[in-house]
């Protein structure tokens, strides 16, 4: 649960960095609100995979890939919206990319802390 708060306290703070972006708020806040609730989505998408799961590494893992997809599909989309509504690219790809590294962060650390759940083979 902690880590769960942790990503959503960064991904806030992330997204009041966007707003304080001046000409490039709107670019900047589309990519930190992507990534901001992909990545807190994603994190109590873990939590409730692992607590519901005979082997929570494994139920953990899909959610991750499945987030991964997600986003990569979202950030292709929001790059043609960003493109076609003339905002800048480079606020939107630095305001998503930054908060989505840092967040990978805390979803390593949910699958690291599964480590005292598994069993060696």
């Amino acid at each position: 649960m902690k880590l769960q708060l942790a990503t959503a306290l960064a991904a806030a703070a992330f997204v009041a960095l966007a707003l304080a972006a001046g000409p490039y708020r709107l670019p900047a806040l589309t990519g930190a609100l992507l990534a901001g609730l992909t990545g807190v989505a994603s994190t109590l998408s873990m939590g409730r995979a692992a607590r519901g799961a005979r082997k929570p590494l494994n139920a953990v893992l899909v959610v991750f890939a499945l987030f991964f997809l997600v986003r990569l599909v979202l950030v292709g989309s929001a790059v043609a919206v960003v493109s076609r509504q003339g905002w800048d690219i480079l606020a939107f790809v630095v305001a998503f990319f930054v908060p989505y590294f840092v967040l990978s962060a805390f979803e390593a650390a949910v699958v690291h802390s599964l480590r005292r759940t598994v069993t060696p083979a």
